[in-house]
């Protein structure tokens, strides 16, 4: 069983940054692609961003295209969701998750392609 663990949630203001990180524990990432992805109050997980096994390619959802970075570091063993430009209806619960097939060229944008799942951060955005 696969253990993600996802840090790096708070509390911001509008316009400022924040920066999630997620960790496996007692696995590699190497072969794995990694999803963000985020859950309003009363709402489905949505898609934010992931990257593909070996970093090379990435998706991102409409809503956080330009302001959100996604990247790998495999020699970390870590996922970073750089989040720049936040507004208040970024706030939610950001989990990461590790996709079913590995080493694929392309990234997973929905949660069925998804199999390991961490416990969530919360991201909180005022104005």
């Amino acid at each position: 069983q696969v253990q993600l663990v996802e840090s790096g949630g708070g509390l911001v203001q509008a316009g400022g940054s924040l920066r999630l990180s997620c960790a496996a524990d007692g696995r590699t990432f190497r072969t794995d692609t990694i999803g963000w992805f985020r859950q309003f109050p009363g709402k489905e997980r949505e898609f934010v961003a992931a990257v593909n096994w070996n970093g090379v390619n990435t998706a991102y959802a409409d809503s956080v295209k330009g302001r959100f970075t996604i990247s790998k570091d495999n020699a970390r063993n870590t996922v970073d969701l750089q989040m720049d430009s936040l507004k208040p209806e970024d706030t939610a619960v950001y989990y990461c998750a590790a996709e079913r097939i590995k080493m694929r060229a392309r990234v997973g944008i929905t949660q069925d392609e998804y199999i390991y799942w961490g416990q969530g951060t919360q991201v909180t955005v005022f104005s």
